[in-house]
């Protein structure tokens, strides 16, 4: 295993540590937690923003805390679940008079310990509800369905919300219908190896991939032989498509993702097809994010997400905002 860390263990907290000292125009550290705050949250009147997970999947979600998106990031161990009394303390450190909402991905040991930590709180007094994000159409049933990729959509959106200074309630309510009209799903070329495990997660031949992983370095749904890029793009696209009951005419904002380890170069020849494709069936595409979101180490593969969008989602994506990782001026004009 070669990985640019000390010591196994500790990667975690010298990253937030990293994070913070790189951007703290943006973001303060927890002194006690791998927590990351938005350096002036709380801010009275807007509801905060709390979401989390385990690392691993920078630049999620620390690189999503700032201005028009999270108050605050929890990083558990690596694909680990931050702690109930972790999670809870953050909500306490940014919750404003307006409320908290706290965004979970539909994975089990998040949802426990968030919703767990999200009543506690409310338990104090301090107004909080939540939305889970399930957005990976690589599992049939809906209410299994992980949270992956898309839940950078439900951040920038529920975050738009937030920063107009809408009710709690209201804020749920954009978060909701991202949830709603968002999909996404994903390719693994490679595995990726945790750094206290040492060893990769699973073991693919050079002529395979797995189809359908989640965010965590675990298997697809299925096992394939190699595709090319234009192929794998069609792949993704179609189950997304039809998952979302896509019409001709309809508008959606796309991301194209690595999952940590796929360079440039494979991402735009994957995007290029991901247009085509869409192109073709007469739908439209209003923003197109190329990049790393929500990975898995130094994974190798991709993901494509889609979001339905009307009017009042268009602008929630292209209001101003100000993270680490997404820097958006305002609405893009000609």
């Amino acid at each position: 295993m070669k990985k640019l860390i000390n010591k196994p263990g500790d990667e975690v907290k010298e990253m937030v540590e990293g994070m913070a000292l790189a951007f703290p125009q943006i973001i303060r550290k927890d002194p006690k937690w791998n927590n990351v705050y938005r350096r002036d949250s709380p801010i009275p009147g807007k509801v905060s923003l709390v979401s989390g997970g385990g690392s691993g999947h920078e630049p999620a979600h620390g690189g999503y805390v700032g201005r028009g998106m999270l108050d605050a990031a929890c990083a558990g161990e690596t694909f680990t679940s931050p702690t109930v009394p972790q999670i809870f303390d953050a909500i306490k450190a940014v919750a404003s008079d307006a409320g908290v909402l706290v965004i979970i991905k539909n994975f089990a040991g998040d949802v426990m310990n968030f919703q767990t930590a999200a009543k506690m709180a409310a338990a104090q007094g301090i107004k909080t509800d939540w939305v889970i994000v399930n957005d990976d159409v690589a599992i049939k049933e809906p209410e299994k369905r992980r949270g992956i990729a898309g839940t950078v959509f439900v951040h920038k959106c529920a975050g738009a919300a937030a920063e107009e200074l809408l009710p709690l309630e209201e804020v749920k309510k954009v978060a909701q219908k991202v949830i709603d009209n968002v999909r996404s799903m994903s390719v693994a070329l490679t595995p990726c190896t945790v750094p206290k495990a040492g060893k990769p997660t699973f073991e693919l031949g050079p002529d395979e991939m797995e189809v359908g992983i989640g965010i965590h370095g675990e298997k697809g749904v299925e096992r394939r032989k190699l595709m090319t890029a234009n192929e794998i793009a069609d792949l993704l696209t179609s189950h997304v498509v039809e998952d979302l009951k896509l019409d001709k005419g309809e508008e959606v904002a796309v991301i194209v993702q690595g999952n940590g380890g796929t360079p440039y170069m494979e991402k735009f020849i994957v995007y290029r097809r991901v247009h085509q494709f869409l192109t073709e069936r007469g739908i439209k595409i209003f923003t197109a994010w190329v990049g790393e979101f929500m990975t898995s180490l130094e994974m190798a593969g991709c993901s494509v997400t889609l979001l339905r969008v009307d009017e009042e989602l268009k602008r929630y994506l292209m209001a101003p905002a100000e993270t680490i990782a997404i820097h958006t001026p305002g609405p893009v004009t000609s």
